[in-house]
């Protein structure tokens, strides 16, 4: 068994502390329809953390308006995500993780022509996030 706050956890022990909605999305890469999301069109000063443990990935002077259903921004904290190439539903995407615990956060898209600093798109699942202002 996993310590007490410990990231790496048995997937039984992530079904402890998660919501069944939360563990469905990090634990099992689903997704959560699109303008669902509390996070969607959300814009207060703070910073995004991993809903399983905690870390912080994202800070809100990145997030953006996108369109597309889900909080949207266009870079992490450095060292926070990693990225993977995910070849699920027919097609090669970027799927991004929290870099401490695994924890599936949603899917990188580039070339869209926003106007940010990197032309990225990290499409993140509400569920996968909290805020802490």
């Amino acid at each position: 068994m996993a310590e007490a706050g410990s990231k790496d956890k048995t997937e039984d022990e992530w079904r402890a502390v998660l919501s069944p909605q939360q563990f469905k999305i990090l634990r099992q890469k689903g997704t959560e329809p699109a303008g669902t999301g509390k996070y969607d069109s959300f814009y207060e000063e703070g910073v995004y953390e991993c809903a399983g443990c905690g870390t912080p990935l994202y800070k809100s002077d990145t997030k953006f308006k996108s369109g597309c259903g889900w909080p949207a921004f266009f870079d992490a904290i450095p060292g926070a995500v990693n990225r993977h190439e995910d070849r699920s539903w027919g097609m090669v995407r970027i799927e991004i993780t929290c870099a401490a615990c695994g924890g599936h956060l949603g899917h990188v898209f580039k070339g869209e022509g926003f106007p940010t600093p990197t032309d990225e798109r990290h499409c993140v699942n509400s569920v996968s996030l909290t805020f802490k202002s």
